[in-house]
């Protein structure tokens, strides 16, 4: 039995498909397809339902894709043990963002990671927290951006910045006099929200409910962008929260309402496998992330709103 047995295993159960995980692993089918039956040979087990299409794990199959998962990333720590030696930092890094956060983080850090970190090539992806925490367990992705706590024994988190809810109100909205509000002010029956799926739709409902314990999930419009809730905001179709950063471009800012102190907020974190792989980019990336974000967010009175769905 080899790792690059295991690898090729690994390739087939997330492609389905022989020749596509050939194409993925640099190697000609049949020597794919040859290795594979190798290993099944020495175990004595059929490994895929050949038969069946596209290929299925059979169920010791599923047990031992498992367990190759591990065996090959432990091997990858490897080459991380001697990188971090050398302080090297550099390869292949594969990051993962949500979608309210990426439009206005990534433009901050990028180039100045960039510039910093020349030998990384960062592989950057918009997913949803459920996508991030499914490809961080099974090796797609090194590392993620997301709202925090998660709550989760196989993701570690580490903390970089405390991000602020902050209300935009049209001027036709019983809160647009108020120059400051409370949580205890929201009425979810008024509020536009993302589209179910985004853990800041999870973050703004919490926020409500721990105010209105009655409420319940049902709400008047509802859209996949906080740009379209902006716009429809503005036609005044109700309020909506937005995340703190992206208010910054924002030209209407008699619209922004801000929290009375302690402000609600979301803590933002790098998570990662509890395998700690490329644990040298991760930091570095933090760096380079607290680093910028510590200028463009001065609060630090919040009160932080789970991301989990309640």
């Amino acid at each position: 039995m080899t790792i690059t047995q295991l690898y090729y295993v690994l390739a087939v159960a997330e492609h389905q498909n022989f020749t596509k995980a050939a194409e993925k692993c640099y190697v000609t089918q049949p020597t794919l397809s040859m290795q594979i039956q190798k290993l099944e040979d020495q175990l004595n087990v059929q490994i895929f339902d050949r038969s069946k299409k596209p290929i299925e794990l059979t169920e010791v199959g599923k047990k031992i894709v498992t367990q190759a998962r591990n065996i090959v990333n432990e091997s990858y720590r490897i080459q991380d043990i001697v990188d971090q030696q050398k302080g090297f930092i550099g390869g292949e890094f594969k990051l993962g963002i949500i979608p309210t956060i990426m439009p206005t983080l990534l433009p901050m850090f990028l180039k100045t990671f960039i510039k910093k970190h020349p030998k990384v090539k960062l592989k950057i992806e918009e997913l949803t927290t459920e996508d991030i925490i499914a490809r961080i367990k099974d090796g797609h992705l090194d590392a993620a951006i997301a709202a925090t706590p998660l709550e989760d024994e196989n993701i570690k988190e580490r903390v970089i910045y405390f991000e602020p809810f902050v209300g935009y109100i049209p001027k036709n909205h019983r809160l647009y006099g108020k120059q400051k509000i409370d949580s205890s002010d929201l009425e979810v029956d008024d509020m536009l929200l993302l589209e179910d799926g985004h853990c800041f739709r999870d973050g703004v409902i919490n926020l409500c409910k721990a105010f209105k314990k009655n409420t319940d999930d049902k709400f008047q419009l509802e859209s996949g962008s906080i740009e379209t809730l902006i716009k429809l905001s503005d036609e005044g179709l109700g309020m909506t929260l937005l995340p703190y950063l992206h208010t910054l471009d924002i030209k209407e800012k008699d619209h922004l309402h801000y929290f009375n102190e302690p402000s609600p907020a979301r803590e933002v974190s790098i998570i990662y496998h509890k395998s700690e792989l490329k644990l040298q980019i991760i930091e570095a990336l933090q760096d380079v992330i607290a680093g910028i974000v510590r200028g463009a967010i001065a609060f630090q009175d919040v009160k932080i709103i789970s991301p989990l769905p309640k």
